[in-house]
């Protein structure tokens, strides 16, 4: 690895999280954000945005299967699905592993963010940005939404934090319009932040998709890339994913042959849904 410097991303005001990291292997910036690429003896190549991680060669794997598979899981037959955001690849390639996947629809706005994954990502994406099942649309993906017709059996926010372009992304009308382009058993997907360093985001999240779905269930994920416990959310038209029992997911993955996960399986789809009691105050009442 070529020289190396201490990086600090501050996770709040008061706290950062601190890794090595080489020299930039690629900076770029686009008329939305900062691109750029570092590789790390921790986290292996890493992905940033603005000076912020969003993904790593090493541990990808704990943020994208846990976005992707307990709402795939729960869906009866996934075979059209939206990601926004997600330019690295590493959503589409856990969505593929569907065998009943007809489309994905892939909206990032960022066109050069698909062209760094691409040079420097194939760790992440697997080449699942060449499959000819995925549509890359380049451009922002409400005006995708407002523009189009299709309905989705799932619709993934692989998006940066709340800011800048992202912004209008987290707001109440971007949540309704995801609902009305949702199959009637279709189910949303998200990141909300860590209930620990960003409560107010979590909390407020919640409330905000619980207004525009009648079944909405956070969990947590520990993300080391993120800071520690993460929080996602499924809101659904139709399955709760909290029902699944840990043999009926196992059953599943095995009648559509998912297999060679590193993280998810029937007892972490159980799991991460148990919310520890200062977690569950931070609930809507």
């Amino acid at each position: 690895m070529r020289d190396t410097e201490l990086i600090h991303e501050w996770l709040t005001d008061d706290i950062a999280l601190t890794f090595r990291a080489s020299s930039p292997l690629a900076c770029i910036q686009t008329p939305y954000q900062q691109i750029e690429v570092r590789d790390t003896p921790a986290f292996g190549r890493v992905f940033r945005l603005d000076g912020c991680l969003m993904s790593s060669e090493a541990d990808e794997f704990f943020y994208h299967e846990n976005l992707i598979h307990p709402a795939a899981v729960s869906h009866p037959n996934p075979r059209k699905a939206l990601v926004i955001g997600g330019g690295d690849g590493g959503s589409v390639r856990q969505l593929l592993k569907y065998p009943g996947i007809e489309r994905i629809v892939l909206a990032e706005i960022d066109g050069v963010v698909i062209d760094v994954a691409l040079q420097h990502f194939a760790a992440i994406h697997h080449g699942a940005l060449h499959d000819p099942r995925v549509d890359i649309q380049i451009g922002d993906g409400l005006a995708y939404l407002t523009n189009s017709h299709e309905q989705f059996d799932l619709i993934v926010l692989d998006l940066t934090d709340p800011q800048g372009c992202a912004l209008p992304l987290y707001q109440p009308a971007f949540y309704a319009s995801c609902h009305q382009h949702l199959s009637p058993n279709g189910l949303l997907c998200l990141h909300i932040g860590s209930p620990q360093f960003h409560p107010q985001r979590f909390q407020a999240s919640i409330a905000v998709l619980a207004q525009q779905f009648s079944l909405v269930r956070p969990y947590l994920v520990p993300i080391a890339l993120y800071g520690g416990l993460w929080g996602m959310l499924i809101a659904s038209r139709g399955p709760d994913p909290r029902a699944l029992s840990p043999e009926a997911v196992e059953a599943i993955l095995q009648e559509r042959g998912i297999c060679g996960l590193d993280y998810y399986n029937g007892d972490t789809h159980r799991a991460v849904f148990a919310l520890p009691n200062w977690v569950q105050r931070l609930l809507p009442a």
